[in-house]
């Protein structure tokens, strides 16, 4: 018996043999397959088949994203119609207050007129009409226009030599609009 010594190294192995083959190109390997199924073998019935049902997956592809793409289209539609009826709802609910700041501004005492703490007032309402101007909302005051049952609420009829039959004579209640939108009919007086 010999003692091996775990230092030492261990014995060679002998080398390998190197294939002095170029393997620079990896060929692949070829699988047995059976006749049948090769491409060039397959029926032209198969391959029609085939076609088609690449054909109808592709038709049905093309309808879900067209429907995809409207549904899309109809959401963001929906969803700026509820922000514009949302602004238009809390417009409607301010002008109220405007009429009255309206007809208050209107009414000043003669000795009140020229007072600077209601030329400030008069600048906050300025203001107020600028800053509803900029959001879209427009002024309905349809004096000597066509009355217009879309936009006009008559609630009187006047005789007038001046202004012709069917337009209005007078504008009592201003009304607004928001876009093309009306958020609330003019009142209005009606020549005969």
């Amino acid at each position: 018996m010999t003692d091996h010594d775990p230092k030492a190294t261990p014995p060679e192995q002998p080398d390998a043999t190197v294939d002095n083959e170029d393997t620079s190109e990896v060929k692949p390997v070829e699988t047995m397959e059976t006749p049948a199924a090769k491409p060039g073998n397959q029926p032209l019935a198969e391959v029609a088949a085939a076609q088609k049902a690449a054909q109808d997956y592709m038709a049905g592809w093309q309808r879900e994203r067209a429907e995809f793409a409207n549904y899309k289209k109809r959401v963001e539609r929906e969803m700026a119609d509820l922000s514009q009826s949302a602004a238009a709802d809390a417009f409607k609910a301010l002008l109220p207050a405007l009429d009255d700041f309206e007809l208050a501004m209107s009414n000043i005492p003669a000795e009140l007129q020229g007072n600077s703490w209601l030329n400030g007032l008069g600048a906050v309402q300025r203001k107020f009409l600028k800053a509803l101007g900029e959001a879209g909302i427009s002024i309905i005051d349809p004096k000597g226009q066509p009355f217009d049952p879309s936009k006009h609420e008559a609630v009187a009829t006047d005789d007038s030599s001046e202004v012709e039959s069917g337009h209005v004579t007078a504008t009592l209640r201003k009304g607004y609009a928001y876009g093309d939108r009306v958020l609330r009919t003019a009142l209005v007086r009606v020549a005969n």
